[in-house]
């Protein structure tokens, strides 16, 4: 519902701001007061293409917002804002779009930023309007099958059946993937049999290669390592003036001085640390050189290793873990091919039950969609033949989606293809709503359609801009009363020009053109009990003031605002 609509330098407003309440709000004021501007910047609001033309002349920006509070057994809205990750605000959304001068402009739902088709998409759920045809959702027909469902009290079935549907089309593509033909799973088994057997017979071990790099140039440069450890061991302690003989000398003499000033003994206790830590270090050296041995044979055997070892890493990964997992995932996919017909045999037969399944739910909701379809249709006729479409044929086409063979096409929801259809006069064939060349007829067969599906239809907020087009007398009684009707249930924004019409309003709002200093101003507010008599009176006579058309005005309002009053039991 739309609780409060906020205008910035939209065409002739400077700045308007309405609180808006639930039930039959109406909309009057004189021609060319500005109604159609007032619609203009809730579709604008709503995702309508916009235009810099709409912007006040003399202003950089024009700017429309709106609060909206959110039904919470409204589903698409809840799964749509979940989805985008946008939060009400205790039940509410505030939409925010404005458009510069320069053709760009910016979207928000609370604070995220959104596209126009998101915005269009998101109000969709919560809106329509009548007159256009750019929000009524009526008039898109995939949503058609949903009313009917919704009608039908078979959304639960629906719902139940997409589960199995989308079961169904998951194992019928593990099936296609896993029938590839017999020579191609041979070839595939053939080449993870040779992988596995291939890196089982090298068995690399995680690290190899590096290990046997290290060794390998150990032993390749032998000579050069042998000198190396045997001057530094000859320096360290085989020889007199090594460097080991020395320190102990060195250590000997400092012990004796310590001995005499004890002052010495913290430097003598670190000099001995120092030497038998080196000490050790000359034993380890000779341990290492004494360990030295080249073997030619052994080297010869590492090269071998480590070309097994790269040809490996080439082909199955660029370490040996990865050479390793790669062969767990062989054996793994080797184990399914090899017990792949019994899991296609297995996979065939679920598939067989399910559609089965499937063909027998459809048959049931085809059956039920019928059935619905034939009750839905004549109650919408027959609203249609007292809002001034008595000749009108109201059609509801429940089709097969198409064969297949000899087998149903069958998708998400059925079997059925649902399409709303009319012929607004005697004669004439069924067509498709949107080819219903009048607004005002379009509109109240949108009326009739909301009346019966008031208690199933989630939009919540309804526009009618041209309802009473070409109407008047009972036909205009007629439909006040179900706009009165239909908003126990729901939000309605009616402009109209009948005061028979407006006298049914919840709520009663007009739309006025100003001069203000220099400028044309359009306003929109509510009217108090005592301008709201006067405005039916001008819509009656064209004078506010006339004595009879007030009587006439008061007539009215005493007879059928009383009805409005009684309806207002409304959420």
């Amino acid at each position: 519902m739309l609780d409060e609509l906020v205008i910035k330098d939209y065409a002739l407003i400077d700045r308007l701001s309405v609180h808006f309440d639930d039930g039959l709000n109406i909309i009057t004021g004189e021609t060319g007061a500005g109604k159609s501007i007032i619609v203009g910047a809730l579709s604008f609001l709503l995702g309508d293409k916009a235009d810099i033309e709409v912007i006040r002349t003399g202003c950089e920006e024009a700017s429309v917002s709106g609060i909206v509070s959110i039904n919470s057994k409204n589903d698409d809205v809840a799964a749509w804002l979940t989805e985008k990750e946008i939060t009400p605000d205790e039940g509410r959304i505030i939409i925010r779009r404005n458009i510069k001068k320069n053709g760009r402009g910016s979207i928000y739902i609370q604070d995220v930023p959104v596209t126009r088709a998101d915005l269009q998409e998101f109000t969709s759920f919560l809106f329509d309007i009548h007159g256009q045809h750019e929000h009524q959702s009526l008039l898109k027909k995939e949503n058609h099958r949903r009313y009917l469902d919704r009608f039908a009290g078979i959304e639960d079935q629906v719902q139940a059946f997409t589960g199995v549907f989308m079961e169904l089309s998951e194992k019928r593509k593990e099936l296609e993937k896993s029938i590839e033909t017999e020579k191609q799973r041979k070839e595939k088994q053939e080449l993870l049999s040779f992988a596995i057997e291939e890196i089982s017979k090298v068995n690399p071990k995680p690290g190899e290669t590096e290990e046997l790099e290290l060794e390998a140039k150990k032993l390749a440069e032998y000579e050069k390592l042998s000198s190396h450890i045997n001057g530094a061991a000859d320096l360290l302690s085989h020889s007199d003036l090594s460097a080991i003989p020395l320190l102990r000398k060195a250590k000997t003499s400092l012990e004796a001085a310590a001995a005499i000033d004890s002052s010495l003994s913290s430097l003598s206790q670190r000099f001995s640390d120092l030497y038998y830590e080196l000490e050790d270090t000359a034993d380890q050296l000779d341990n290492y050189r004494n360990s030295l041995r080249f073997d030619e044979n052994r080297l010869e055997s590492i090269e071998e290793r480590l070309a097994l070892m790269f040809k490996l890493r080439k082909k199955y990964g660029a370490t040996e873990a990865d050479v390793l997992s790669y062969k767990e995932q062989a054996i793994n996919e080797l184990e399914k091919l090899s017990k792949l017909d019994e899991d296609r045999a297995a996979l065939k037969e679920a598939i067989t039950a399910l559609e089965q399944e499937i063909t027998r739910k459809a048959a049931d909701l085809s059956l039920q969609r019928q059935k619905a379809a034939t009750i839905l249709a004549e109650r919408i006729t027959k609203i249609l033949s007292t809002l001034g479409m008595p000749k009108a044929q109201f059609v509801i086409q429940v089709q097969p989606k198409g064969m297949n063979g000899n087998a149903k096409i069958i998708g998400p929801y059925g079997a059925d293809d649902v399409e709303f259809l009319i012929s607004a006069n005697l004669g004439e064939p069924v067509k498709e709503l949107s080819k219903i060349a009048s607004g005002g007829e379009l509109s109240r067969v949108m009326l009739a359609i909301k009346t019966v599906l008031a208690n199933t239809d989630t939009v919540e907020t309804l526009v009618f801009d041209e309802i009473d087009t070409g109407i008047g007398g009972e036909v205009a009684l007629s439909v006040g009363e179900h706009l009165s009707q239909v908003g126990k249930n729901k939000q309605i924004f009616c402009i109209t020009h009948l005061a028979t019409i407006a006298v049914r309003a919840h709520n009663h709002l007009k739309v006025e053109k100003k001069v203000e200093g220099e400028r044309t101003v359009t306003t929109l507010r509510i009217l108090s009990k005592e301008e709201r008599r006067e405005e039916i009176a001008r819509m009656l006579a064209g004078d506010a003031a006339a004595n009879a058309a007030l009587a006439h005005a008061d007539e009215l309002l005493a007879k059928y605002s009383q009805l409005a009053s009684n309806s207002q039991g409304r959420n």
